[in-house]
């Protein structure tokens, strides 16, 4: 598998040719990198007028590495080869390098470029990557890899360091300006290389090149960590009150990071930037805020193909059931104002917000009758809402990231009662449902006065809680929460509620019974408006390799718009339209009996004939569009014709490979990863007339990915005569 490494944008507040200046001082050997053994000019190339000068360097590097493997693998040093462009005109260095020692078993690729950063000329900007694929290594490629990824890392997270040690070693010396480039000035001399000494390659590393360092010996840290503190504390308000996902060309800035989304490792940047990325190219932008992006990743222990999963799910359902407008539309009944026994509470020692449930002294039989599971489901994702809201507001607040909430559970009370079945039934369903799309957000819960009756209901709930999530829960028996280790370890004395022996008056509602009165039939329940999974524009529709699904839209007149908006929920499939002046036969639902498939997540429904012949009998009025599995596509096509038009999404077949009968491996892994041959699409069309279409794009609402909530604002554009956008 190839490893592969993204890097945040890194900034340098220091002018580009003094970071070049002090870029230059690591060569040909650098007593802070030990594993950087030396390095030897092998070509140099400049321009007549000096604005670009090219330079190749062939580099050793002595791995911290196993003996054992060094002896297996028979070298004593790594070899790699640095390609160096430099413009001093346009101000940018590009850097590339790859393994020399075992190219044939082991493929390591890295780029690196320093350029003007595009707000402030006097700055400059550092960004890296680079890929690590071990075909074969004796046996030892698991081992390798791990080294490999492991130093590696280590050199990226002090790689800044190095250029500050060397811009405060020139500022000591009084050189705090390198003038810029002119067509009248001279290329500066480079140092004179020492030569290296033939020995026989090593075991491989991934190519760490000069731009990226080994970490610092103490007094050095000693002599960098105040200007790296100050240059962290430094950046410029508007970037820092961007808190919103933008276009695709936005990049991530490592103070940024740092100040919004936490101290993570080189790694866990990479994973956020690089499933950023991809989220970007899929969505057209229209993507979640990158803490919602890191909940997830953290969810998955930065696994970006396991998060992506999860978060591509919850963005669909996100999506289909309209819960970013959960805030602006959803008034809770006066039934939950009264009887709901839960509120928000100010925040706890960390700046968490603070929600507190008197759990015991709910009715929850009583809320469950009266309103039914789908108004309490409603309600807590209300409550999970407006979490994430007062995150966002607490990390401007408190100048640090503030990513998830504290929730403290009063069980005084608990009794048989709250064991009522369909009461549990629902809490499940409601823990079900927040698990799949808040991962992350609960930062620590508090368990007051627990009951005899509590290792009952929670045999019943534990199973359902994520092991991450159950690892926050502290429970305390009685009155233990008021000693040592309590909730004063927590939750400053000041805002203790009453209820619980502090002074703080709190606005919770104190619960009690439901009357009966308010009680509702299972028929009136039924028939309430409220229905959180069928309240929905969207439909679902399965695809099967043979059997298309197909919709069926009849136009009266002509120059109608047709409008559609679908996602890819699994698999690939080909996007057609077609036009017929005469009806199809009623149509049929293939139970899809010959393939032995059942279809329950959603319908499959054939229209066109088979003993129509395309051309003649029905024709083709779009190009066919390949949709990939994740994809998100909006479009529209303005009729010529009245008459009968049909959408139809296909099982796409990947196509085999024309310089060979065998398949290549990409499609087996791809024909491997559609089980069954099932593809899922969900889907919403609209048909307008020309000049609605023209006049106003309200009506399309469907052509805005829905997440107002976790992402920046989508502007829309006009589609002319026929279009159609994918989100790649």
């Amino acid at each position: 598998m190839v490893q592969k490494y993204q890097s945040p944008v890194r900034v340098y507040k220091h002018p580009f040719e003094l970071v070049m200046a002090a870029y230059e001082r690591r060569f040909p050997t650098c007593h802070l990198i030990p594993m950087f053994v030396a390095s030897d000019v092998v070509d140099e190339e400049t321009s007549e007028d000096g604005s670009t000068q090219r330079v190749e360097r062939r580099c050793a590097l002595d791995v911290d590495a196993p003996r054992l493997l060094k002896r297996i693998a028979g070298v004593d040093y790594v070899y790699f080869i640095q390609k160096n462009t430099l413009n001093r005109k346009e101000r940018t260095l590009h850097i590339e390098s790859h393994n020399e020692t075992f190219s044939n078993r082991v493929i390591i690729h890295e780029t690196c470029c320093y350029s003007v950063h595009p707000e402030n000329e006097d700055w400059t900007c550092f960004e890296q990557t680079a890929s690590l694929d071990i075909k074969s290594f004796f046996g030892f490629e698991s081992t390798v890899e791990k080294i490999a990824m492991k130093q590696y890392a280590s050199s990226i997270k002090k790689g800044k360091e190095i250029i500050e040690f060397y811009l405060k070693e020139l500022e000591d010396e009084g050189i705090t300006h390198v003038p810029r480039w002119t067509p009248s000035s001279l290329p500066l001399p480079l140092p004179r290389p020492t030569s290296l000494s033939t020995s026989p390659p090593v075991i491989p590393k991934l190519a760490v090149t000069p731009a990226v360092s080994i970490p610092l010996p103490a007094d050095a840290k000693d002599s960098t960590s105040q200007d790296t503190k100050q240059d962290s504390s430094a950046l410029q308000a508007d970037s820092l009150t961007e808190i919103l996902a933008g276009t695709p060309e936005d990049k991530l800035d490592a103070d940024y990071i740092k100040r919004y989304l936490g101290d993570l490792t080189p790694l866990q940047e990479s994973c956020l930037i690089r499933l950023r990325k991809w989220l970007q190219e899929t969505h057209k932008g229209k993507i979640p805020k990158d803490e919602h992006i890191l909940r997830f990743l953290r969810a998955r222990d930065f696994n970006m193909d396991k998060a992506r999963e999860i978060l591509c799910q919850s963005l669909t359902w996100r999506k289909q059931h309209q819960v970013d407008y959960l805030l602006e539309t959803w008034s809770s009944p006066q039934v939950l104002q009264d009887y709901y026994t839960g509120g928000w509470h100010h925040h706890d020692r960390d700046g968490r917000p603070l929600y507190i449930l008197r759990l015991g002294q709910m009715d929850t039989k009583g809320l469950v009758r009266a309103l039914g599971e789908e108004s309490l489901l409603r309600h807590v994702l209300s409550i999970n809402e407006e979490g994430l809201r007062r995150c966002e507001e607490n990390t401007k607040v408190f100048g640090r990231p503030i990513s998830c909430w504290t929730c403290l559970v009063d069980l005084e009370g608990l009794n048989m009662r709250h064991l009522w079945r369909p009461g549990v039934k629902a809490l499940l369903r409601i823990i079900e449902v927040v698990e799949a799309n808040y991962p992350e957000t609960l930062g620590r819960l508090l368990i007051l006065r627990a009951p005899r009756v509590f290792p009952v209901l929670w045999t019943l709930v534990s199973p359902f809680i994520d092991e991450n999530t159950r690892k926050k829960f502290l429970i305390y028996a009685g009155n233990d929460y008021q000693g040592p280790g309590g909730l004063v370890d927590y939750i400053d004395k000041e805002i203790i509620p009453d209820f619980l022996g502090g002074e703080c008056m709190c606005e919770v509602p104190e619960g009690g019974l439901v009357p009966k009165s308010m009680y509702r039939t299972a028929e009136e329940l039924e028939n309430e408006d409220v229905r959180l999974w069928t309240e929905t524009i969207y439909q679902s529709a399965s695809v099967f390799k043979g059997a298309p699904h197909e919709v069926l839209i009849e136009i009266i007149d002509a120059s109608s718009v047709i409008t559609w908006d679908f996602d890819m929920c699994k698999g690939d499939v080909v996007f057609n339209i077609y036009h017929s002046k005469r009806a199809p036969q009623p149509p049929r639902k293939d139970p899809l009996g010959a393939h032995g498939i059942t279809s329950p997540g959603g319908n499959n429904v054939q229209l066109i004939d088979k003993s129509w012949t395309l051309g003649q009998d029905y024709s083709m009025v779009e190009s066919p569009l390949t949709c990939k599995e994740g994809e998100s596509v909006q479009g529209s096509h303005i009729t010529r014709w009245p008459g009968f038009y049909i959408l139809q999404w296909k099982f796409h077949n990947m196509p085999a490979c024309s310089a060979t009968n065998l398949p290549r491996v990409d499609d087996v892994l791809a024909t491997l990863q559609v089980s069954s041959h099932k593809c899922k699409v969900m889907y919403y069309t609209e048909v307008l007339g020309s000049e609605d279409f023209r006049g106003s794009m309200t009506s399309l609402e469907s052509s805005h990915s829905g997440f107002s909530q976790l992402s920046a604002a989508t502007t829309s554009s006009s589609q002319s005569q026929s279009s159609s956008m994918i989100s790649r």
